[in-house]
């Protein structure tokens, strides 16, 4: 007796061996409660004060090649968490506050132009 499995027709007690579907897992940053900022950019634009005061620049190693992020976070914890488990062990070299002046709450908002009044007759 053969049961139709998959289009294919298998003889009962015969084991299936099934290509299994490999599924890209997306990597999400929110799932660590992290914001990546930049990515892999340079010492220079890293150090800008138009940041919000809560980046940490990160500094990792992938393929013998130094790798410079601005994360954001609430603690440093969350964002080691995210590049250990995104790069593995041992790629993350260093974890430093950023130069950033911009309180978080006010980072990111454009300026409202303002109201013009009422002219007087």
């Amino acid at each position: 007796m053969t049961v139709n499995v998959g289009g294919n027709e298998v003889k009962r007690g015969e084991q299936i061996v099934s290509e299994e579907k490999k599924e890209e897992v997306k990597f999400n940053p929110s799932d660590y409660w992290c914001e990546i900022i930049l990515e892999k950019t340079t010492r220079e634009k890293a150090e800008d004060k138009s940041l919000p005061t809560d980046a940490f620049n990160v500094l990792y190693v992938i393929d013998g090649k130094e790798h410079l992020d601005v994360t954001r976070s609430e603690k440093m914890m969350n964002v080691f968490d995210m590049y250990y488990d995104r790069y593995g062990k041992d790629a993350v070299q260093k974890i430093d506050y950023g130069a950033g002046a911009i309180r978080p709450n006010l980072w990111g908002l454009k300026a409202t132009p303002p109201k013009k009044g009422k002219k007087r007759k």
